[in-house]
């Protein structure tokens, strides 16, 4: 029997911020073991260097230390051992990220991604690991408690039972290196609710302050859940589900992994006893949830090509982040509302922010999503100033391309076929198969699904879809919504007139983070990074300040405006211009005719 890579961590110093991890292999290359840690972590497609948060890193064989040199930033080279002997490697990480694609570590909890921890053995990646979690010492952490979807070790005392509920400090298994570094571990003192549906069995931690309603939680998202599972199709591809959750003060973000997903909310966005009805932080935080929980299929097992396997050691460029983000952020919402979690009135509303929030940039005219996908690492990832001139979301216009997609296949099968079958097809050709998609087989698999609701449509359909993915254009949102009887109309987003920035407040101060092509405070020559001072002679008091005197003057009046860029006082005269009518509005007809009524039925439900 093959000899498993052996992992231990420990929460060695939770005030220091530090895991201790080894990694012990048993047969070791003779020509000296290389060991690396990844540069980036599935989900999150930007270099993020993981191997700087490794403090200290030695090896030793038997006792007696062995020669470990660097060869580059994330990459280590052991020199060889005698015949026989085991080689492991020591390091303490330090773990100060807060959020959910690294490592977290202090006296209340401890989070890790596997990415951010534990080395690849060179050579070896396809080996089981064994890893341990140790508990860590202190009464500050005697309550603590374990939360992974990894697998208990086979034969462990206990390890059927061992889980989020009991305990969970012990040893686990993967199958390999990719199955270990995907299931994210949470360790403390947290919240621990569950449920079951769709023959799934799913848990919540929620660690961090907060009145979370657990059971309003759970039954909301069940719904979510088992209207995922019957999308696809019985069985799901897990038999148990963990949503791990951080509860900070302002925070949002969430990333994928195989069996589990690690999200970071803000403690106001979960519901509460005795809530009534759906405010909208909870509704944000429920398409989190539905989000997470759809890459469950879309993109952990229907994958890109360019990400079978992944390589962790550098960029893996793909084109298709628009098919498999910008669909899954299409169905995150459309769950909510086709489990009946949130009424079809509610779900256009959500709508209308995606499609408001994409047409306010005037970057979806320079960068196609096909170059928005290939560029994530340096540009979506990376965003700066000039972000919305410069790029669009892959994630957000991804979202309407597959709203479009899907009205267009419904609409020319009249209600026979739509997304969901694209979806379904792609699950059973390429999520059980694990054969990776390529971008012209994506369009090929379109064509067919057209062609069954009404021949002739496939070609000019994928035709369409190739055209819109490599291309700049608007979509023809309002024409399509109005075959399903809802209305579209646009609205200003303020009555008052605007600057054209964004402002964010600060260390008390009121900066510019954004200006927007062709508005007056571009025109004004007023750049990002500038802080306000004051606005015709009076202080600025913060964002809310700047819009109170916006609200009291006309478009066409003039400001005089004070800022400071880098430690030079510079004075701007800018040009108010009137709101661009920025907000979409949707709303259902009220005299749809039954065609139509019969098409938005079988789009959104009853």
């Amino acid at each position: 029997m093959t000899a498993p890579i052996r992992y231990t961590i420990t929460p060695s110093n939770p005030a220091a911020h530090l895991f201790r991890v080894s990694c012990t292999v048993a047969t070791p290359d003779p020509a000296g073991q290389r060991f690396s840690l990844p540069v980036w972590i599935p989900g999150s497609y930007m270099i993020r260097e993981f191997a700087r948060n490794i403090v200290t890193i030695t090896a030793e064989a038997d006792g007696e230390a062995v020669r470990l040199d660097k060869l580059d930033k994330n990459t280590w080279q052991a020199a060889p051992v005698g015949p026989g002997k085991a080689i492991t490697l020591s390091y303490d990480v330090y773990a100060w990220d807060l959020s959910v694609r690294a490592a977290h570590l202090d006296p209340t909890h401890g989070f890790f991604n596997g990415t951010s921890v534990f080395v690849a053995v060179h050579g070896q990646t396809d080996r089981p690991c064994r890893v341990d979690i140790d508990a860590p010492q202190g009464k500050a952490c005697k309550d603590w408690r374990v939360a992974t979807a990894l697998s208990p070790l086979p034969g462990d005392k206990g390890g059927k039972t061992r889980h989020a509920r009991t305990g969970g400090f012990g040893p686990y298994l993967a199958a390999d290196y990719d199955e270990l570094v995907d299931h994210p571990v949470e360790m403390g003192s947290f919240t621990h609710a569950e449920f079951d549906v769709g023959g799934v069995h799913h848990e919540f931690v929620i660690t961090g302050r907060h009145d979370c309603d657990t059971a309003r939680l759970c039954a909301d998202v069940g719904r979510i859940c088992a209207w995922q599972i019957e999308l696809f199709g019985r069985p799901a591809p897990v038999d148990r589900y963990l949503f791990m959750t951080m509860v900070v003060g302002d925070g949002y973000g969430g990333l994928e992994h195989r069996a589990s997903t690690a999200l970071l909310a803000s403690r106001k966005d979960l519901p509460w006893p005795g809530m009534q009805g759906l405010p909208d932080g909870y509704k944000t935080f429920l398409g989190l949830c539905s989000h997470e929980y759809f890459h469950t299929w879309n993109v952990k097992r229907i994958k890109p090509a360019a990400f079978v396997p992944y390589d962790l050691d550098r960029e893996n460029y793909t084109r298709l982040l628009w098919a498999f983000e910008g669909f899954t952020s299409y169905y995150d919402d459309l769950a909510l509302a086709r489990s009946g979690v949130i009424g079809p009135e509610d779900y256009l509303g959500l709508l209308g922010k995606t499609i408001a929030n994409v047409l306010r940039g005037s970057g979806r005219h320079k960068q196609s999503v096909a170059e928005s996908s290939f560029d994530a690492w340096t540009k979506y990832y990376r965003q700066d100033e000039n972000a919305p001139n410069a790029i669009v979301s892959y994630y957000a216009k991804g979202a309407l391309i597959a709203l479009a997609l899907d009205l267009q296949l419904r609409e020319a099968s009249h209600g026979k076929v739509s997304l969901d079958d694209v979806m379904r097809l792609l699950w059973q050709r390429h999520g059980q198969t694990g054969v990776g998609v390529a971008e012209d087989g994506l369009f090929e698999l379109v064509a067919e699904v057209a062609e069954r609701g009404a021949p002739g449509s496939g070609r000019k359909l994928s035709g369409w879809l190739r055209r819109t993915v490599s291309g700049t254009g608007d979509l023809p949102l309002a024409r399509l919504l109005k075959t399903f009887g809802v209305a579209y109309h646009t609205e200003a987003a303020s009555k008052g007139p605007v600057l054209g920035v964004k402002l964010a407040d600060g260390n008390g101060e009121t900066r510019v983070v954004n200006v927007f092509d062709g508005g007056p405070a571009q025109l004004a020559g007023l750049s990002g990074g500038d802080v306000l001072v004051a606005v015709d002679g009076l202080k600025v008091g913060g964002a809310d300040s700047v819009d109170a005197m916006l609200a009291r003057r006309k478009p066409g009046e003039r400001l005089q405006l004070h800022a400071f860029r880098r430690d030079e006082l510079m004075r701007f005269d800018v040009k108010l211009a009137p709101a661009p009518e920025s907000d979409v509005k949707l709303s259902l007809r009220p005299k749809a005719g039954a065609a139509a009524l019969a098409l938005r039925k079988g789009w959104l439900g009853g």
